[in-house]
């Protein structure tokens, strides 16, 4: 039976709303897992893999425009979804994708120019860089760069389908992609040995089904709670949904620069061992986490409308409910990659010892991290849901940049290189106590 966002959450609503969100978020994790696998196996040395790695967060920094136009737009569309103005919903759902279509035209041209200089600045912090390993992640960046909209169009979707209560078909649409992606890794790495180059073009092919499928679906689909169509120009709608996104555009761009700023940091302090370990550390990272935002996805568009409905025993329902689910899925997470480092880290280190002892090492340490992320990253989206960007901003700073950066400085020079692993850790934790402090101090004005 179809769960519908007005209903009331019961476990069961809950694993049928969120399911398909959070496999949907752990297929797009694979994309950047699968090239890793492939390059990391089928490529000589590890330069194309660290090219990988380093190159790759400045890729999410542009398309997490993506997540903030389709968080803030959810947010906006399911209250006013909940205060019954259909014909002002859709008008801003088509307002919203057509300004995400112009705004990756513009970075994919500004970022394919530039994306070369920033590559070999941060190359030259390390002199055990090679030419090869620039050279790979120039022509890496440079196609990714090219299909900024099928790419951002693919993480706004991700919301829409969950307001729309499309949820299956947005998942069909994620694992079409994902397998599309992951044959032609096989295809164009293993068999034809293309490197950086087959991963990048099966990667874009991936965006472009996840991208432009929706797209003609949203636009010729007539019997749907959102249409693709006609739409009134506010420049207040697209304000309004940069302002309710703003945290999950700053916590993805958070984590792209936290991510350039340890692969700088392991540089200069282990050389491309360091490089590859973090990035082993993120491909699990990306599983796990993914599936604490898939969650949040899915329960978004309930939040939201029943924020504009008023309904504020649903809320309290939603959020008691969600407690307890991630409280147990982040012990379970957090045991399950302490336990099965090595294993994790074999599938990636190419038959090095050294970078299989650093890498099993560091997530050892970084699965206590699991233990507090999930309740940042869900009260994060909690608050976006309910309108409040800048709370949720705040929560996203904290715990992608301010807390993880500072702390990536600070204790090597207090504790030694080693403790460079644990930065990531306090962080987290840290701003899971903050974000609790918002959630107690906010609980009179919004009811929950």
């Amino acid at each position: 039976m179809k769960v519908h966002i007005s209903d009331h959450f019961t476990f069961k609503n809950i694993f049928k709303i969120t399911i398909f969100p959070i496999v949907m978020m752990i297929f797009i994790s694979l994309y950047s897992i699968v090239d890793g696998i492939f390059i990391s196996n089928f490529t000589p040395g590890g330069d194309a893999f660290t090219a990988v790695n380093l190159v790759f967060p400045l890729i999410m920094v542009i398309g997490s425009i993506g997540f903030m136009m389709g968080a803030g737009g959810t947010a906006l569309v399911s209250k006013l979804l909940g205060e019954q103005n259909h014909e002002k919903a859709n008008s801003a759902f088509s307002l919203i994708i057509y300004s995400t279509i112009g705004l990756g035209a513009i970075f994919s041209i500004g970022g394919y120019f530039l994306i070369e200089p920033i590559v070999k600045a941060m190359a030259s912090i390390s002199p055990d860089t090679t030419e090869q390993m620039i050279a790979d992640a120039i022509v890496y960046g440079k196609i990714l760069i090219a299909a900024q909209i099928p790419f951002m169009l693919q993480n706004m979707f991700q919301s829409f389908f969950m307001v729309a209560e499309k949820s299956k078909l947005g998942f069909i649409f994620t694992i079409s992609a994902g397998v599309t992606n992951m044959v032609l890794d096989a295809l164009l790495i293993g068999l034809l040995r293309l490197g950086v180059v087959g991963a990048a073009v099966a990667t874009i092919t991936g965006y472009c089904i996840g991208g432009f499928g929706p797209i003609i679906y949203f636009a010729l689909s007539k019997n749907n709670l959102l249409r693709l169509g006609r739409a009134v120009f506010e420049i207040k709608v697209i304000l309004k949904s940069m302002y309710n996104g703003m945290s999950e555009f700053v916590s993805n761009i958070s984590m792209s620069i936290v991510s350039i700023v340890y692969n700088l940091q392991l540089l200069r302090i282990y050389g491309q061992d360091g490089v590859m370990a973090y990035g082993i550390i993120m491909y699990v990272s990306f599983v796990f986490i993914a599936i604490f935002i898939g969650y949040s996805l899915g329960m978004a568009p309930p939040v939201g409308y029943n924020y504009g409905a008023k309904n504020h025993q649903e809320l309290h329902n939603i959020l008691s409910k969600s407690a307890l689910i991630i409280g147990i899925v982040s012990i379970v997470m957090a045991l399950l990659s302490g336990l099965m480092a090595t294993p994790f880290s074999k599938i990636f280190s190419g038959g090095s010892e050294s970078l299989l002892y650093l890498s099993a090492h560091a997530m050892r340490v970084y699965s206590i991290a699991f233990l507090a992320c999930g309740f940042s990253i869900f009260l994060s989206s909690f608050f976006t849901a309910l309108n409040n960007g800048t709370i949720s901003a705040i929560i996203s700073i904290s715990r992608t940049l301010v807390f993880q950066i500072a702390f990536a400085f600070i204790f090597p020079l207090l504790f030694g290189d080693d403790s460079l692993w644990w930065a990531i850790v306090t962080g987290e934790v840290i701003s899971m106590f903050l974000s609790l402090i918002f959630l107690f101090a906010n609980k009179k004005k919004y009811g929950y």
